[in-house]
C-alpha cells in the first residue's frame, strides 16, 4: 500500500512524498436521509469497485458489515447514520 501512496504522491506536484486522499474531491452538503444513504452506499462499495472484495461487507475496514448484519461487527464502534 505504501508503494501505491508514494506513486500517487509523485504524480501530484503539491505533495512532498505520499498521497492518500484524492485531490479532486467535491464535498457535498447532505440535506436529506436519502442523499445520506446514497453516499453511504457509495462509500461502502468503494472496496468492491476497487476489486479488493466481492461484497462490501467482506472488507474488514468498512462499516458495511455493521449495516448489513445490523450489529456492531467491525473493528470499531460506529454511530449508525441511518
Amino acid at each position: 500500500m505504501l508503494r501505491i501512496f508514494k506513486e500517487a504522491g509523485e504524480k501530484n506536484r503539491r505533495n512532498a512524498n505520499y498521497q492518500f486522499w484524492q485531490q479532486d474531491n467535491q464535498p457535498k452538503i447532505i440535506y436529506t436521509p436519502e442523499f445520506a444513504a446514497q453516499k453511504l452506499e457509495y462509500i461502502h462499495n468503494n472496496s468492491v469497485d476497487a476489486g479488493i472484495v466481492e461484497k462490501a461487507d467482506e472488507y474488514i475496514y468498512s462499516s458495511a458489515r455493521d449495516y448489513y448484519y445490523e450489529k456492531q461487527s467491525g473493528l470499531i464502534k460506529i454511530e449508525y447514520l441511518l
